[in-house]
């Protein structure tokens, strides 16, 4: 009998599903895994805004990661949004417990219409609790400047920023330059163990639909490391896919805000489902 790749994502439900464990179903399906999931939260969203939030509770969180880790199992995990320090542990908890491998930690803090998703009092349980069990985290220049307490907006802030991070406790940082002026948005992997520092360079996409890049990014790079692949191997190949699935989505009209990326472009030109 043959065996999936599988890949569990632990985040919030965006109705809109351009985000969230949305999002990370689509990427993961994809690029050749089975998909797990384990709901954080609900949310009322869509191209333009976030009207509700119902978290789910710790313990609820809890049986799902015990149900689905029991059973299937996982060969990487992504952790998308979080909402308060309960949750934090919970998922630490269960994580240890199971001893997953490959942790990809998206550090959700605010949606792309600007609308806060982590509680003031989480950020510090998201960095002494679960960063340091993670393999790998995928902030954005925000985010970035939240964990450090101070602002990162330029190349040269990126570049300590990076190093920085990793002292939390997690040896992997991707840093992302979306958020950078100009038309260069390189991001920026380091990697503590080997003490490397590698720019992967980026051409901005001018595009209304980039609602869930960063879930899809982690996503991706959270697929690509259960089918095997080495950290940079894994970087490299979820940038130039997410980078396809900007371009592609760039031609569709979903809503009245902020799009979403086509997660499944290679696949519908292939089957001629494109329109």
């Amino acid at each position: 009998m043959k065996s999936y790749f599988r890949a569990l994502a632990i985040a919030g439900s965006d109705s809109g599903g351009g985000a969230g464990i949305q999002a990370d179903l689509k990427t993961f399906s994809a690029l050749g895994c089975f998909g797990m999931s384990a709901i954080t939260a609900l949310t009322a969203q869509n191209t333009h805004s976030v009207t509700g939030i119902f978290p789910v509770t710790p313990e609820f969180i809890g049986l799902q990661l015990d149900a689905v880790l029991s059973d299937i199992g996982a060969d990487a995990v992504k952790i998308g949004m979080l909402h308060s320090p309960e949750v934090i542990e919970t998922v630490t908890e269960k994580l240890s417990h199971w001893k997953c491998p490959h942790i990809v930690l998206d550090p959700v803090m605010v949606s792309k219409s600007g609308d806060k998703l982590l509680r003031e009092d989480a950020v510090d349980a998201l960095k002494t609790i679960l960063i340091p069990k993670a393999f790998i985290i995928t902030p954005n220049l925000p985010e970035a400047s939240v964990l450090l307490g101070r602002e990162v907006v330029t190349p040269e802030d990126m570049a300590r920023a990076a190093k920085d991070l990793s002292d939390l406790g997690c040896a992997n940082v991707l840093l992302k330059g979306g958020h950078l002026t100009g038309q260069d948005s390189a991001d920026l992997l380091f990697q503590r163990d080997a003490d490397t520092l590698t720019q992967l360079p980026g051409i901005r996409i001018h595009t209304p639909n980039s609602h869930g890049t960063g879930c899809s990014l982690s996503s991706a790079v959270c697929a690509h490391l259960a089918r095997g692949l080495d950290l940079e191997a894994a970087v490299r190949g979820a940038k130039a896919w997410l980078t396809g699935a900007l371009k592609a989505g760039a031609k569709y009209k979903t809503g009245k805000g902020h799009g979403p990326v086509h997660h499944f472009y290679e696949l519908w030109d292939k089957t001629g489902f494109t329109s």
